[in-house]
This record gives C-alpha cells, sequence and structure tokens, in this order.
C-alpha cells in the first residue's frame, strides 16, 4: 500500500485490499504459499480453454481493472485483474412492468474469479465464506468497482452484473461455484472500514510526530558527545548513508536514539527500524528511549513497561516467538496450539485491539504473555498486529535481512523501506550474521524419515521418486571440504524435481506434522539458494551423509537491502578498517569524509552508493590506556602449548600487581561504590585454551582462584556470575566474540589489568578455505587478512573497550602474543591500543607491572 497522509490518499491492489486487517494475519503461506500459486496457474489455464471452448468471442480473460473510490474523506485507487469477464446476450429483451414492456440490457457481464483450494470440493457454502472470506472480498470489490464505471461500460442502458466465485480443488482439479450475495457484497463497505481506520490512525501518529518531546539522552554530556551528534546530523543531511564509529561507552545508543527522534519529528521518515544482534543491546535501547520519552532517568527504570503519551514516541521491542510462547512446550503450529486456532474470527472480541488503538497501554514482553494468555490467543499475534502502529522498531538484523523472519515487517501495512529509517547497531557483526541466515543444512537421517512418512501417506509418485533419490544422494555423501562440480549438478537437478512435483502436486503438511513438512518444504528454498546470484556460495559435507548449503559472504545481498531503505546508520566501535566493512556490507570501498562536496553528492544519484564515515570524538580516553606487548610467547595453535606455562605464571603475576594497585585503591574515596577490584580479565581465543591454562594455573599456582566463563545465554544470569567472580576470584577467564567480552558493561572502572592472550582468529576449516579462494583475487595476504586478521583483531578491539567506558577509567593491558607487535596485527588494534612497551623477558615484565600507572 503508498498513502499520502498529506493529500489523504492511497493506492493498493484489490489482492492487499481484500487480505488487509488490523488483526493477525495468515503467515502460514511460505513455500507452500508458492505451491498454491504454481499449481493455481496450472488451474486458471485449464478453464481459461474450457470457458474459450465455450464462449468463443464473448470470454476475455485478465482484465486489468482500476477505479477510485471516495470514503470518510480518503480516496482509495484500486487496480487488479479479474480472472474471466464474459459478455452473455441476455436471454430476453423485455419484461412487463404494470402491464407495459420494458426494455431489458441486451449484455449479461459475469465476473468471475477463480481460486484454489485444498480442502475437498463440493463444500459447504457456509465454510467456504468462513475460511476463505478475502477471496468473496475480492470479487465484491471487482463488482463495485464495475458498478463505478472502471470497466467502462454504458451507462445507458447498463448491463446486468453477475459474479461468480469458482474454488478447484488443488489435488483434483474439481470446480464449485458460487454467486455473490448481497452480503458477499457488503464485504467491500466493511473493507473500506478496516482501510480508513488504519489510514486514520497513521494520520494521528504523524501528527503525534510533529509535536513529540522528548529530553537529551545526556543530562550533561560527555566531552565529545555534543558536537559528535551535530556532526552525525550534518554528514545524515548530506548523505543518508552513515558509518559512525564510536568506542565502548561512548554513549552510542543515547546519541543514534536522539539523532532518529530528531528526523522523527522533521517528518523525514514514517518510522525507524533500530536493529542490534544481541537482546542486551536491544534491552539497552529500551531502557534509554523510555527515559528520554517518560522522563526517568535509566537508572530508576527497573521495568521495559513503557506506556506512550500524547507527545511521546511509540516503540516496540519484537522479541522472537519463543519468548512470547505461554505453552509448557513451545510448538507453533494452527493444528496443534489452540492460542492460534480460528484466529482471525476470535481477535474481534478479544480487546486485544487497545495495544494499537490506545497510546498508553504497555507492551513489555510480561504484559503481552498475560493479555495473549487471558484472551486465549498467541501473544506473538498482538505483536504481530500492533507493530504496524508503532513509530520505533527495535529487533534483530533477522526482522530485515534474513529469507524466514523478514515477512513480519515487510509484510506490515504501510511499511515502505523508502520512508524508513534503519538504523543498525554492533555493525561489525552484520556481514557474519546475514551470511548464517542464508546458510541451511540438510542430513541423510531426516530425509529418510521424511520419505518413510511420504510412502505411509501415498504421496504422489513423481515426489516419492524425487526424495528417494534426494535421500539416496545425501546418504552416499562422504564427508568432503567441497563437492566436485558433477556432484554439485546432482544436488541441484535433484531439488529441482523435488520443487517441480510440489509445485504441481499437493500434499497433506498437516499430516506430516510440522518437524517433517518444515523440511519437506526447505526443499524449493535450497534450490533457490543455488540459483541466487548475491550470495558467494559453498556445498560441502562435514560428516558423512550430511550436506551444508554456506554462504561464505552475503555482501550483495545486504547492499541490495540497505539501498532500499531512506536512511541507514551503521554504527559499531570496530568499523576499521573501513574500506573493508564497506566492501563487506555491498558497498564500494571509497568512504565519504563528512566534508564531501555538494557536487559529490549530486553525482552519487538519489539512492546512497557510498558510505560516509562519522567518527566520534572521546578526549577522555586519551592516556586511558597502559599497553604492553608481550613478545616473549607466541599463542598461536602451533606454538602455544610450549609457552603454557609461561601464560599462567603472567596471569599470576598479573593478579598480584593487580591486588596491590586496589590496596592503594581503597585509599581514594572518589571512587564510589564500586570501587576496583583485584580480579583481572583474561581474554583467550576459544574456550579449549581457557580450560587448559586454568588446569595450568590450578596446578601451578594454585593460590590464584580462576572463575571460567560458563555458557550462559540469559543476561540476568550472566550478569550475576560476572558480579559474583569479581568479588569472590582472582581471574576472569573470557572468550573473545562472547556476550561475555562484546555485551557485560560490568568491567569498566572495575577491572583496572587485563590480559589478552593471542588474537582470536577464527578457526581454520573449509568454510574459511573457501573464503580464503573467494578472495584470491586480492592476492594472498589480503585475503588472509580479510578472512582471519580483521574479525580476529575486532574481537579484540571489542573486548578492550569495555574496560574503559567513564572518563577517569584506566586499565593496564597485557597483549600477550608476539604477533600483536607485527605490522599486520598492530594496524588493526584500535587507536587507543596502538602504543605500548615491548617487553622481551621476565625483567621488562616485572618492571612494567611494577611501574605505577
Amino acid at each position: 500500500m503508498e498513502y499520502s497522509l498529506d493529500a489523504r490518499t492511497a493506492r493498493l491492489s484489490v489482492g492487499e485490499f481484500s487480505d488487509f486487517t488490523l488483526g493477525p494475519r495468515d503467515s502460514s503461506g511460505g513455500q507452500q504459499g508458492i505451491w498454491r500459486a504454481q499449481l493455481g496457474t496450472y488451474w486458471h489455464q485449464q478453464l481459461r480453454a474450457q470457458a474459450t471452448a465455450e464462449h468463443a468471442a464473448a470470454a476475455e480473460f485478465e482484465i486489468t481493472i482500476e477505479g477510485r473510490v471516495f470514503h470518510r474523506g480518503w480516496t482509495l485507487t484500486l487496480n487488479g485483474r479479474i480472472d474471466q469477464l464474459l459478455r452473455l446476450p441476455s436471454p430476453f429483451s423485455h419484461v412487463l412492468r404494470d402491464n407495459a414492456p420494458v426494455a431489458l440490457p441486451a449484455k449479461i457481464l459475469v465476473l468471475r474469479e477463480i481460486k484454489t483450494v485444498t480442502c475437498p470440493l463440493p463444500a459447504d457454502e457456509t465454510e467456504l465464506r468462513r475460511d476463505y472470506p478475502s477471496y468473496f472480498t475480492q470479487l465484491a470489490t471487482y463488482v463495485a468497482l464495475a458498478r463505478l464505471g472502471a470497466l467502462g461500460l454504458p451507462n445507458s442502458p447498463p448491463p446486468t452484473l453477475s459474479s461468480q466465485l469458482i474454488f478447484v480443488e488443488a489435488g483434483s482439479g474439481l470446480a464449485q461455484t458460487l454467486a455473490l450475495t448481497p452480503a458477499d457484497e457488503n464485504l467491500f463497505r466493511v473493507k473500506l472500514e478496516r482501510i480508513v481506520e488504519f489510514l486514520d490512525l497513521r494520520l494521528r501518529a504523524r501528527e503525534r510526530l510533529r509535536h513529540l518531546s522528548y529530553r537529551p539522552a545526556f543530562a550533561t554530556p560527555r566531552p565529545g558527545q555534543e558536537t559528535t551528534a551535530a556532526e552525525l546530523t550534518t554528514a545524515f543531511d548530506r548523505h543518508p548513508a552513515i558509518l559512525f564509529e564510536a568506542p565502548t561507552g561512548f554513549g552510542k545508543t543515547g546519541v543514534l536514539l536522539e539523532f532518529a527522534l530528531g528526523q522523527l519529528r522533521s517528518g523525514h521518515f514514517d518510522r525507524a527500524l533500530y536493529l542490534t544482534s544481541k537482546s542486551t543491546g536491544q534491552l539497552q535501547v529500551v531502557r534509554t528511549l523510555t527515559a528520554m520519552t517518560s522522563g526517568a532517568p535509566v537508572s530508576q527504570l527497573s521495568t521495559l513497561s513503557s506506556r506512550p503519551t500524547a507527545t511521546s514516541v511509540t516503540a516496540w521491542h519484537v522479541r522472537n516467538k519463543s519468548e512470547h510462547c505461554v505453552n509448557h512446550v513451545y510448538h507453533c503450529h494452527r493444528d496443534s496450539c489452540a492460542y492460534l486456532a480460528d484466529l482471525e474470527t476470535r481477535w474481534a472480541s478479544s480487546g486485544l485491539s487497545r495495544f494499537y488503538l490506545l497510546d498508553d497501554q504497555a507492551r513489555d514482553l510480561p504484559t503481552l504473555r498475560a493479555a495473549g494468555q487471558a484472551a486465549r490467543i498467541c501473544p506473538y499475534e498482538i505483536t504481530r498486529a500492533a507493530l504496524a502502529f508503532n513509530d520505533v522498531w527495535i529487533g534483530d538484523y533477522n526482522y530485515v535481512f534474513a529469507p524466514t523472519n523478514r515477512t513480519l515487517f515487510y509484510n506490515q501495512p504501510g511499511f515502505d523501506p523508502a520512508r524508513t529509517l534503519l538504523l543498525i547497531d554492533e555493525a561489525h557483526n552484520l556481514p557474519a550474521r546475514v551470511a548464517d541466515a542464508h546458510s541451511h543444512h540438510a542430513n541423510a537421517a531426516d530425509a529418510r524419515a521424511l520419505l518413510t512418512e511420504l510412502d505411509h501417506l501415498h504421496a504422489p509418485k513423481n515426489l516419492l521418486r524425487a526424495w528417494e533419490s534426494w535421500t539416496l544422494l545425501l546418504s552416499a555423501l562422504p564427508a568432503a571440504d567441497s563437492l566436485d562440480p558433477a556432484l554439485e549438478a546432482d544436488v541441484a537437478d535433484t531439488l529441482s524435481l523435488i520443487a517441480t512435483a510440489l509445485a504441481h502436486e499437493p500434499i497433506d503438511s498437516a499430516a506430516l506434522g510440522q518437524p517433517l513438512a518444515e523440511i519437506l518444504w526447505s526443499t524449493p528454498q535450497l534450490s533457490a539458494w543455488l540459483a541466487n546470484p548475491l550470495l558467494k556460495k559453498l556445498l560441502w559435507s562435514p560428516r558423512p551423509a550430511e550436506l551444508s548449503f554456506t554462504c561464505i559472504d552475503a555482501a550483495d545481498a545486504i547492499g541490495e537491502t540497505l539501498r532500499a531503505y531512506g536512511g541507514i546508520v551503521l554504527a559499531s566501535a570496530t568499523l576499521s578498517p573501513t574500506p573493508e566493512f564497506a566492501t563487506a556490507v555491498g558497498f564500494p570501498p571509497s568512504i565519504l569524509q563528512p566534508s564531501v562536496s555538494i557536487s559529490q553528492l549530486s553525482a552519487l544519484g538519489s539512492q546512497p552508493t557510498a558510505l560516509s564515515l562519522v567518527t566520534a570524538h572521546t578526549p577522555w580516553r586519551a592516556d586511558a590506556y597502559d599497553l604492553a606487548y608481550d613478545l616473549r610467547v607466541d599463542t598461536s595453535f602451533r606454538e602455544r602449548t610450549r609457552h603454557h606455562a609461561t601464560t599462567a605464571a603472567t596471569i599470576a603475576a598479573l593478579h598480584a600487581a593487580a591486588y596491590s594497585s586496589s590496596q592503594l585503591s581503597t585509599l581514594n574515596p572518589q571512587l564510589g561504590k564500586n570501587p576496583p577490584t583485584p580480579c583481572v580479565a583474561v581474554f583467550f581465543p576459544s574456550y579449549a585454551y581457557a580450560e587448559t591454562i586454568a588446569r595450568e594455573i590450578d596446578r601451578d599456582h594454585p593460590g590464584v582462584r580462576v572463575a571460567l566463563q560458563p555458557r550462559l545465554t540469559d543476561l540476568a544470569a550472566q550478569t550475576a556470575w560476572v558480579e559474583e567472580s569479581l568479588a569472590l576470584t582472582d581471574a576472569l577467564f573470557l572468550v573473545l566474540g562472547s556476550s561475555f567480552a562484546e555485551s557485560i558493561d560490568l568491567l569498566g572502572g572495575r577491572v583496572t589489568h587485563a590480559m589478552v592472550v593471542g588474537p582470536a582468529l577464527p578457526e581454520v576449516n573449509a568454510v574459511q578455505r573457501a573464503r580464503v579462494a573467494e578472495f584470491s583475487n586480492l592476492g594472498r595476504e589480503a585475503a588472509f587478512r580479510r578472512v582471519y586478521q580483521i574479525p580476529g583483531m575486532a574481537k579484540v578491539n571489542q573486548a578492550l573497550g569495555r574496560l574503559v567506558r567513564a572518563p577517569g577509567q584506566r586499565a593496564r593491558v597485557l597483549l600477550h602474543c608476539r604477533r600483536f607487535a607485527e605490522i599486520t596485527y598492530a594496524q588493526l588494534l584500535a587507536s587507543d591500543y596502538q602504543f605500548g612497551q615491548n617487553l622481551l623477558d621476565d625483567l621488562d615484565l616485572a618492571a612494567w607491572l611494577a611501574r605505577s600507572p
């Protein structure tokens, strides 16, 4: 739907009009929806041939129709295609009325719509009207447009209009014809009311945004925050595609939200999307936004039950489906969950529309779960229904970039990327996350289970034979880093056969059950994946009888998505080196500076074709880090074993220095309620490495208490573990790249001594080797830098940024590997970490640790 609130106009297809609803929408389309569309085309062609044989020139097909409807101050332009139009002669020329002959129209105009269904036909008419209301609405809309003159019919005498909805059973082709009744025609007027209600609500939201009031993100800005915010706005006004690099602790979230609210109030965008890669970041966004619009400081917000006011922004934090679920076991399928059954009918009387009709409703997850449970309606459907009426959508990358998740955003009524501001935080994670979203996996065990069930259900022979071939192909696969071209061709051909069989022959997905149905309908997706030119791909077998469809580079797909938005800001503490990052998100490596000239901008055209860089100013971080490069050891995978004892002894020495420092700090009353602790933070490239050194310390330095990062996903549990470990242990062993190293903000000002045990280079495996080969045109060293060094050093920069998050905080950091001093690694360290002392032996280490910071 395209609409103009100023002109009070809207334009949409008849299909959109008929399917429009302000409540839950049927989301069961997916691959099965594609199959129904393909099968529908087949039966359309069959019925077209039949109509041509019966009525010859009187039959017309795929008739374009467009008309305007005026309703409650809005002008709606509707357009579509009528499946069949029959211009038939009237059997009578006159009728007697008051004993006088009255001429009848010479023509009878028959409008026909053809719809393919999977239910057995013939069926009870009442059930068809209940199960397929949008089909009747669509035909009623065509009739209304025809009466309004959209077909250019003569006014005197007007032809007699007749309308028929022809249902076709997908499997057999059996047809059932229903005539439209006056009650059916009323569906058109009901739908008009729903559309206008939506437009009125959007108009109300626009007026609210024009008077939007919010307080600054920072009551007292730190040095650099004020100038950085102004630079961001200026650069964006000149070129709306920005890289925003700001260190951890700068207040990036607040700056981005203040910028976004200003853009919304100015009317530049209809809404803003704020996406992050971790739930911890999303919760921080919600807290900060609530504080800016509710008047309460972030520190006083104990819940997320934001209640918008008449002059505040409305925001919705989108959590995943499983978090919404109120069942003891998560099984999201209409046939097995009473909360999903007959949703559309029960919604009207549920009272849940209050979540988008009333601005003062809380929308935190416990409130949604309680409301859904009380109404016996899935809480996720509240999110789906209310999202379109909110100004800021907060969620995960997948809702924009993952093919299986993005429909939640993109199917919202009125959603237009060109009128949307897209903010991507933690953007350094975006390329890898999108590549993962475009990767798939298949195995022979699942294929055999599905084959057994297809045989049990007497599936069509073509589908059964194709799936049997697929099962045999998977079963015969040996472990391999890549498939040879002939085998890749076999995979493509077999998947194509399955997709073709599914496109022409029905299968009862409900009888298969959700897990097996998902496996079956994923095969057309795999076939499309192989043909997708935007993805760099690897087909390989990590274990016998398994096949991985791995996307090794999704840059082109990311770039295509980003360019559709009216404005984008990609923010992170670790975007450098920016040319390589720009390439990884589908943009050219040349970065525009904020001072780019107007003539340069004009040459770029309307869509962003390059990225502009804004760097945060943080004068308070100058000299906050005391760095040393430990050249005594080599922590590379091949050499680290020789240095385990040295690594363990170094951690013990670092803790002793931290303990001495903490004893002095207790005499300083300015340190407040969270003074530095004697606990040190040690960052490792992997769990296995951390566990090995922990055992070494336990044997050789039993007085040093080590806490190894647990495998926890819950934020509250992670935070509790860090707090307890800081108080009760001597060394926190954390894994680079994990949520503990990149999302927990408790270390700043409390851990004064830290150590990084080598760069966190990715594991050498088939995927990384394929990525190196993909970038081989850059040269061997450049390919190694792109695939291994840049992501490995980004994790180091992320971890070190957690140690200094506010003015006055200091940290002594030991980079424990001689590779850190090599130019190819050193230049990838953030500028704050590039200058330090080289430690050549144990005496150098002792002197550095003994030196006063």
